[in-house]
């Protein structure tokens, strides 16, 4: 893999290279098609290394002055006086080039109107090397911005989904314990049931999403393992578009709406009630409800707790950002319902 600095020097010295190329190619058409003399030839080198020399330099007080912090009204004028600092003093390299090669002519190394001419001429070529250079330092930091936003985001994301595990398995082991005694058959199937929802949740481990098939798998076990607990208090109805078992998910995510639509709406009625799931697909965007018997009351279910919804909120935010809604409504003041609309991701 090329390092920063090493693909620093491969630019450079073939870019310089390059411009001494075209400066010998330059001077044999303008001698009309005459070969160059190797003294010229050697001077054209000489000015190209003098340039790598000269942007080099400018490039370590760039870095040492940390102009890259600087805001666009203090670094421009910078900018412009350094440039033109270096077309002087490359304008003065030459001259003493000049001397050894015998190439220094007085009446040219002091025209006034070569100085201004050549200075100008300079100016503009340290004036593109700038820019080309700060461009590419604002990308490189703007990707490793990027980088490290996706990083914190990840993390993030890690310590929400770790928070959602002990949770839900705790849950699952309260309802399978108290089964052990009073129904072993009923027992061993919630043992294969919970079996079969961790062995999905290792398998997205390392995802940051998961397909909405694989949740809906993870959704029917655990509504089976609450049916054992339940029994006829908890009625489960899908309505699922088949559109949507192609969409990326946050895994567990419909697993904890599900599990709080239960835990603080139907657990809290004497005679139970449904849950429903239900997705929908328009415009490329997946639409989840999920339906439960209950009530909120002043913008909060009756005897909420716990962190399921505020987390999927968090996780919605940090992988989907203004891309993804979700909303709470009441119908009926006898269910609730839990929407989310998310986009596709490719």
């Amino acid at each position: 893999m090329i390092t920063r600095d090493r693909l620093y020097w491969i630019l450079q010295i073939g870019g310089w290279a390059f411009y001494a190329l075209i400066q010998i190619v330059g001077s044999k058409i303008a001698f009309g098609g005459e070969s160059v003399s190797t003294t010229q030839m050697v001077f054209l080198s000489c000015e190209a290394l003098c340039c790598l020399f000269l942007t080099h330099t400018l490039r370590q007080l760039i870095n040492k002055w940390r102009w890259f912090s600087l805001g666009m009204s203090r670094l421009i004028p910078r900018v412009v006086l350094s440039v033109f600092t270096l077309a002087i003093s490359l304008y003065i390299l030459r001259v003493v080039v000049s001397f050894p090669l015998g190439l220094y002519n007085n009446e040219v190394a002091f025209s006034l109107n070569n100085f201004i001419g050549l200075t100008l001429v300079f100016t503009v070529i340290f004036f593109i090397w700038s820019v080309l250079y700060f461009v590419y330092n604002y990308f490189e930091r703007y990707n490793k911005s990027l980088k490290l936003e996706a990083s914190v985001k990840e993390i993030e994301l890690s310590n929400l989904k770790s928070q959602l595990n002990p949770h839900f398995i705790f849950n699952a082991l309260n309802s399978i314990r108290a089964l052990i005694d009073e129904n072993p058959e009923k027992s061993k199937q919630a043992v294969n049931q919970l079996s079969n929802i961790l062995r999905s949740s290792l398998a997205t481990g390392k995802k940051g999403l998961a397909s909405f098939e694989d949740e809906l798998k993870i959704v029917k076990d655990y509504i089976g393992l609450e049916q054992i607990r339940f029994e006829e208090r908890l009625k489960a109805y899908f309505d699922i578009d088949d559109e949507s078992l192609d969409f990326l998910v946050p895994p567990l995510m419909v697993q904890t709406l599900v599990e709080n639509g239960i835990k603080h709406g139907v657990s809290k009625l004497t005679e139970g009630g449904s849950i429903l799931l239900k997705t929908s697909v328009t415009n490329d965007r997946l639409k989840i409800q999920v339906r439960n018997s209950g009530a909120y009351v002043n913008g909060e279910r009756k005897n909420s707790g716990g962190l399921g919804l505020d987390n999927t909120t968090q996780r919605l935010k940090l992988i989907y950002g203004d891309e993804a809604t979700f909303r709470i409504l009441t119908e009926k003041d006898n269910f609730v319902i839990v929407e989310i609309e998310i986009p596709h991701i490719h």
